[in-house]
């Protein structure tokens, strides 16, 4: 072969290398599911998000593993990058609300399993300020189903600066509606779940959690406070806190608040990357709760979803037991499971088979399981990196996770 002949090869080599981002492929049985790079590709080049990181796995085999876009693409200006940050499936990525059942909830099935705690306890038995009024009806299962009938949402850190201060505004804080009336997502429950956690095994939730999940099951990126950590490889989110400022001075965007907006001005000032984009969680909580906060990848995402699938069983041993795992996966009668989501119009999985559990996270992260086939979806995106919509909203990932489902589950039908 000439030197012309070798060039031409080396060209063709680098330019099939470079028109994709996607990983992996080689140990893939089944293939490359082409459909959801469209997918995905199509909204980074729309600029609807900056990049993600997707992974399918059915089995023991991993269908779909890809990077798209960039980590990092625009300055706190809102300008672009002159060097941006390419995606891979390295990074780790601000989960949001992913936090509620990556940690809070793991941390939960494991007291129970433990018989420390138990689902249908008073929560007053282990916050003793919860022991009144309606409060007293108050049980644990009720914050993991968000029937407790506390506030959706409120900026603790216009009342604290401190966790310990927090929890004294959330306990002070009356019920929006009776305990079990109806579901009403709340972030505050799940912080008061971080807190017994706390309470129970006297250490903190990110302590807990990483010495009784995520060490046996060698997880080394999920984690909370990542750059405390070292960690460099970090999807960038948001440029400052923007969504939440204006729910804080806008009283017709999101949730009706009762504070002076001016009375509190910490907002941060530049593009967040590795920091928590939660304000409660970072500002009232210094960047770990039971809500928000924990960072991770795509890696270390598929070992917790697997462990779900498996029982509870990992390499031979049992981190949770069957009963613990199958009593957290069942529906309750607004449909959904303990911590995980099982309705499928809140997970993005319409068409799904009974017991498909998931969950979303707000800076663009999502989860989808599906046991009947042994199948996961794992999509993560830093959809606030390109900026709020002209409306003040983040850009709507819900039709995309609906179409990857759809892709995936044709795909696996067929």
């Amino acid at each position: 072969m000439n030197r012309i002949s070798v060039f031409f090869v080396l060209l063709a080599f680098i330019s099939i290398a470079s028109c994709s981002q996607s990983l992996d492929h080689s140990h893939s049985k089944n293939g490359h599911i082409t459909a959801i790079d469209s997918l995905i590709q199509k909204e980074v080049k729309a600029n609807n998000i900056a990049g993600a990181v997707i992974q399918v796995k059915k089995g023991d085999s991993i269908l779909h593993r890809a990077a798209y876009g960039y980590a990092n693409e625009y300055s706190y200006d809102m300008q672009p990058l002159e060097h941006p940050e390419k995606m891979t499936a390295n990074h780790l990525f601000d989960l949001a609300s992913l936090t509620k059942v990556c940690a809070t909830t793991f941390g939960i099935m494991k007291l129970v399993d433990e018989g420390k705690i138990a689902i249908n306890d008073p929560i007053y038995k282990y916050l003793p300020e919860f022991k009144t009024g309606e409060k007293a009806k108050i049980t644990i299962r009720n914050l993991l189903t968000h029937t407790a009938g506390l506030y959706q949402w409120k900026p603790t850190y216009y009342h604290a600066s401190n966790p310990k201060e927090r929890y004294a505004y959330i306990a002070r804080l009356p019920l929006k509606w009776k305990v079990g009336e109806g579901r009403h997502y709340s972030d505050l429950g799940f912080m008061l779940l971080g807190d017994i956690i706390k309470r129970v095994s006297g250490q903190r939730l990110d302590q807990f959690v990483q010495q009784k999940i995520y060490a046996p099951l060698h997880l080394k990126h999920t984690v909370f406070n990542p750059l405390d950590k070292g960690f460099k490889k970090i999807a960038a989110t948001s440029h400052g806190n923007p969504f939440e400022k204006h729910m804080v001075y806008d009283d017709n965007f999101g949730y009706k608040v009762d504070v002076d907006p001016k009375s509190w001005n910490g907002w941060r000032q530049y593009t967040l990357q590795g920091e928590v984009n939660d304000g409660n969680a970072w500002y009232a909580n210094g960047g770990v709760a039971g809500h928000a906060g924990l960072f991770s990848t795509i890696d270390d995402l598929q070992v917790l979803v697997d462990l779900l699938l498996h029982k509870g069983r990992f390499e031979g041993k049992q981190i949770i037991s069957s009963t613990v795992v199958d009593t957290f996966l069942t529906k309750d009668h607004y449909g959904n499971g303990l911590g995980w989501a099982m309705d499928p119009d809140v997970i993005y999985a319409k068409g799904a088979p009974v017991g498909t559990f998931g969950h979303t996270g707000f800076t663009g992260t999502n989860i989808v399981a599906v046991p009947k086939d042994s199948l996961s979806i794992i999509l993560l995106t830093n959809r606030q990196n390109v900026g709020p919509q002209k409306n003040g909203y983040y850009y709507d990932l819900g039709p995309l996770r609906q179409a990857i489902f759809d892709t995936v589950f044709l795909r696996i039908n067929n």
